[in-house]
């Protein structure tokens, strides 16, 4: 079991189902939902430390190394949806992150989600240990 999570990683982020994110029946794309997971980790990086700015300086990128994605029910156009995420477990170069996208309005799951990521030093693209005091901050420190 991993210490407590402080709540700094923990996220909560609206999002709104538009036309391009349905097909003809008005139903969200499967892979939409990925990208809704995908704004809400990033949001979650920057909560924690890792600004784009920080990217930048240091060359190190979060990789997502696994995803694992159960779709329970479908959202629908003009649905807005919440993506709850939080950082679930961690050891010396990996941590996993988990996410639910729920409607409000009648309180359904719709999809939860697990994913792994590896902080990854580019271009050489070999793996880099997460920085100590993980999770409590994901900022990199002097390069």
């Amino acid at each position: 079991m991993q210490d407590t999570i402080p709540a700094h990683c923990h996220i909560s982020t609206e999002v709104r189902v538009m036309y391009f994110d349905t097909d003809a029946g008005g139903v969200v794309h499967n892979i939409v939902y990925l990208r809704f997971i995908e704004t809400a980790r990033t949001l979650l990086a920057i909560q924690m430390g890792m600004s784009f700015e920080e990217i930048e300086r240091t060359g190190i990128h979060p990789v997502v190394t696994r995803t694992e994605i159960d779709y329970k029910r479908p959202a629908k156009l003009g649905d807005i949806l919440v993506v709850q995420g939080r950082v679930a477990e961690w050891s010396g170069i990996r941590f996993w992150v988990e996410f639910e996208v729920v409607r409000p309005l009648d309180n359904t799951q719709l999809v939860t989600c697990r994913q792994a990521l590896a902080l990854v030093q580019m271009p050489s693209g070999k793996p880099v240990r997460l920085p100590s005091g993980f999770p409590a901050s994901l900022a990199l420190g002097q390069k």
